[in-house]
């Protein structure tokens, strides 16, 4: 296989596809109804990865997006860039033509992706604006896919539904914050005391949301959600110093994010 393919970085797939999948999986749609859906969003995946890219070679401290990217012109990036975003515009209009009122939530995620790319630096700010275009919106578009709206705009969340989905996106908002500090991105810039605070404070919320939802949902598919901010809390028994630049505690983590997708097919067909 091409070395360019390391481009595409497709093993960060699983943040957007897993909400989509639960989404599916909840509310027991067919998956061959939001196959387009579930495309359009890989392709925008890798239209970000390669984005942000093309924005991080220009800063010398990037030193695994430089390794990456070694021997391609910022150019060829954005090419690669652009075609996926075609493509996946492309998968996302087989339905918006069915219902317009993705066309609005796909914009507005693009909008978001676009902002967290280009202002990084924000603090926690631009951990909710990622969580709110990775996790809330793909899995509301879902609904919206399958007709499940009300007042003609809004889609239809229960309560069960809702605590699951804050559940997720609360663990991939504490998951996303260790990753930034490996990157040596915004949380980065903060004292490795404040730091650890920050996400300490916020894995107990995480915790408590995930806790509480299994106890009422009952739920106990989810389980393992619960054990990631565990995870992240052991990571921050002590203020560290020493994560700038670990590769293996990150790849640690993807692998662990494509674990929770394979589940997530596997709860889908599983009869």
């Amino acid at each position: 296989m091409s070395n360019g393919f390391r481009l595409l970085r497709i093993e960060y797939l699983f943040s957007v596809l897993v909400p989509c999948l639960l989404s599916i999986y909840l509310n027991k749609y067919e998956i061959t109804s939001h196959i387009w859906i579930l495309a359009g969003f890989a392709f925008y995946a890798i239209t970000g990865n390669t984005l942000n890219d093309v924005i991080d070679m220009k800063d010398p401290d990037e030193i695994e997006t430089l390794e990456r990217v070694h021997g391609y012109s910022r150019k060829e990036i954005l090419t690669i860039s652009l075609a996926s975003f075609l493509i996946g515009t492309i998968c996302f209009m087989n339905r918006i033509v069915v219902y317009p009122l993705l066309g609005i939530y796909l914009v507005i995620i693009v909008i978001l992706v676009i902002f967290y790319c280009l202002f990084k630096s924000l603090v926690i700010i631009n951990h909710i604006i990622l969580g709110i275009s990775h996790i809330v919106l793909p899995w509301l578009m879902i609904k919206i896919n399958a007709g499940d709206i009300i007042l003609g705009f809004f889609p239809n969340l229960n309560v069960f539904e809702l605590l699951i989905l804050l559940s997720v996106a609360s663990v991939g908002y504490t998951g996303q914050m260790l990753h930034e500090l490996i990157d040596g991105d915004s949380l980065a810039k903060l004292s490795p005391k404040a730091a650890q605070m920050v996400i300490w404070i916020a894995s107990l919320v995480s915790l408590a949301i995930a806790i509480i939802s299994l106890i009422i949902t009952q739920f106990i598919i989810f389980l393992p959600i619960i054990f990631f901010p565990f995870g992240i809390m052991y990571i921050f028994r002590k203020p560290r110093k020493d994560l700038l630049g670990r590769t293996t505690l990150k790849d640690v983590g993807i692998i662990l994010g494509n674990l929770i997708l394979v589940y997530s097919i596997v709860l889908i067909i599983a009869p």
